[in-house]
């Protein structure tokens, strides 16, 4: 079989058009939040999810499991009767990417005459939406699925992703910094910088004092990492903690000092910011390393 589908998770944090638009398959991840569970198909509006972080309400997520995911691709396989290409959420951050291995292996011994092939993106928020946008125009230049597949892991480790947040005690909950870390950088107006690394666990990597600085850091990083990868990123993607009006600064400032002129900007997603927490902002490109 020659055609296939891209499926992906709501951690890649891309808009409902742009899903629609593209036909893609998603795997939904849930959080609870004031003792209500919600998923793709019973959705919070991201602006009331954060409204309630910022009022102290404390998310928790939960992962996609093996008999999720084969539903998603069995449903997938039966609307298109197509091949599945599953660009996966980094296996660093959570087990949905191996529930997708699993429930892959199950539909293959079920179902011998399609394939799911599944990747580790390795990838968060819109670093993993940026590589699934890769993998969309790979398709459509005529990349098999096989050779699709390839590229991905060959360049999965090109897709860099640095970001910073507002607030330290997000981190702290999620075991990043230190409960002392948190209150003295709190204390001195101090924000980290922190990126994705190669085997897909969240990692600090600077700190810098101020909002802005941190801001302007970001660009900073982009400037060293893009090196001879400049070329590929006609689009530079941008995700936020409900902070638009410093998504577009960032772009400003990328635009400024690069030239790019094609953005694709998005909230980061409720199970991604129940982590990360309201000011968070993070800008994902093609470089040569992490």
């Amino acid at each position: 079989m020659g055609n296939y589908i891209i499926t992906t998770d709501t951690t890649a944090d891309l808009p409902e058009s742009y899903i629609q638009e593209q036909k893609l398959g998603i795997m939904s991840l849930s959080y609870t939040i004031d003792g209500e569970t919600y998923d793709r198909s019973h959705e919070l509006p991201v602006k009331e999810f954060y409204a309630k972080m910022r009022a102290g309400s404390m998310p928790t997520t939960s992962q996609v499991n093996p008999d999720g995911a084969k539903e998603v691709f069995l449903k997938m396989m039966e609307e298109y009767d197509a091949d599945i290409l599953h660009i996966g959420f980094s296996s660093g951050l959570s087990g949905s990417c191996n529930s997708a291995f699993i429930g892959a292996a199950e539909l293959k011994e079920e179902y011998p005459s399609h394939r799911v092939v599944v990747i580790d993106s390795l990838a968060a928020s819109l670093g993993e939406g940026l590589l699934v946008h890769k993998a969309l125009e790979n398709q459509k230049k005529g990349m098999t699925l096989e050779e699709n597949a390839k590229w991905l892991e060959e360049n999965r480790l090109h897709l860099v992703h640095n970001f910073t947040v507002d607030d330290l005690f997000h981190l702290h909950r999620g075991g990043r910094v230190s409960k002392t870390a948190a209150v003295i950088g709190t204390m001195i107006n101090l924000k980290p910088v922190l990126h994705v690394d190669n085997e897909g666990h969240l990692i600090p990597v600077a700190k810098v004092r101020g909002r802005k600085k941190s801001l302007i850091a970001l660009v900073d990083s982009m400037e060293k990492q893009m090196g001879s990868y400049r070329d590929q990123n006609d689009i530079v993607f941008i995700s936020h903690g409900d902070c638009e009006e410093e998504a577009q600064y960032v772009a400003d400032l990328v635009k400024q000092r690069f030239g790019i002129e094609s953005f694709l900007v998005n909230h980061v997603g409720p199970t991604i910011g129940a982590h990360s927490g309201p000011g968070t902002m993070a800008l994902f490109y093609m470089g040569e390393y992490r």
